[in-house]
């Protein structure tokens, strides 16, 4: 069971429900209907284990180089059982997705290529980050598919900005990690780490209500936006007070902890959302996210997390 948990890269999956979790709020009027949420939640960490299972499934020859430790290159796990597992995870996260919603499916199916074209052929290519930063964005707007009575619903204002934000965040979270096993150079890691302050930035934008000066059409908040601005200036100091540890030290011992805290991060920044959109009432279901951090964290010392 540890060999399976250590090859979907179990507790990255909290980000993904942390996601839906955002992308759900922002969207409806708190976690109503519930069992559509918990359809969503249950759709979003299946795709996302599955793509983390194929991500090893393609690589077994660069981890055999690189990370012989990771079940298939070390004989835990044969690489024909770890497809069959990747296989059944993305086609139940179909179902789930199916279950809550026709739009949702739309959705869920358009993640799932998504994953399979970037674990398969897009990760070799410059286009690689692009593609991690778009499943996050669809998997943010899985979680808003079935607002409204049509597909549309999924893509509105704050939502889909949002969702173009952290997509850009966790292109550069994708590029800064994709030689984090080998000893890297300095350059990458900081134009890398330039990618996703722009995401962080674009957050600010909205969590800042500077939208209205800059003409765009995005709804503000009921907090006041002083606090989550200063959140966001907290989230924003730690990944890059991490990250720059490794560009000055670009060693794996460096980098895989920087981009554990980004991963990490990314459960922060979408319970700072939900707190902008509903001020004090909405609390309850800001530390219901955080405490997605609990297992998360606590499973990481003994899953990597990368």
């Amino acid at each position: 069971m540890l060999a399976y948990l250590r090859l979907c890269r179990f507790p990255t999956v909290f980000t993904a429900i942390a996601d839906i979790a955002a992308g759900f709020l922002l969207s409806h009027v708190f976690l109503q209907p519930l069992p559509e949420f918990l359809f969503l939640a249950a759709a979003s960490a299946c795709l996302y284990l599955s793509g983390m299972v194929f991500n090893d499934v393609f690589d077994v020859k660069q981890d055999t180089e690189e990370r012989p430790q990771r079940p298939i290159p070390s004989g835990q796990i044969s690489r024909k059982n770890a497809t069959l597992f990747g296989a059944g995870l993305m086609v139940g996260g179909l179902g789930f997705a199916y279950a809550a919603d026709v739009r949702s499916l739309i959705i869920a199916s358009a993640l799932a290529v998504c994953i399979l074209l970037y674990d398969s052929v897009m990760k070799r290519t410059p286009l690689g980050p692009i593609f991690m930063g778009a499943c996050r964005s669809l998997n943010l707007i899985l979680g808003a598919s079935t607002a409204g009575i049509r597909l549309a619903g999924a893509f509105q204002q704050p939502l889909l900005w949002v969702a173009l934000c952290m997509g850009i965040y966790i292109a550069g979270v994708t590029w800064f990690a994709k030689r984090e096993a080998k000893l890297n150079l300095r350059m990458p890691l900081l134009l890398s780490l330039f990618v996703i302050d722009i995401g962080l930035i674009g957050l600010a934008i909205w969590l800042g209500d500077f939208a209205v000066r800059l003409g765009l059409p995005l709804p503000p908040g009921i907090a006041n936006p002083t606090s989550t601005l200063v959140l966001l200036g907290v989230i924003a100091l730690t990944i890059n007070r991490r990250a720059l540890s490794a560009v000055f030290d670009p060693t794996p011992e460096k980098i895989q902890p920087a981009i554990g805290v980004m991963l990490l991060s990314v459960i922060v920044l979408n319970a700072t959302f939900i707190y902008f959109k509903f001020g004090s009432e909405g609390i309850p279901l800001v530390i219901g996210v955080l405490l997605l951090l609990i297992p998360a964290a606590g499973l990481r010392r003994v899953i990597p997390m990368t």
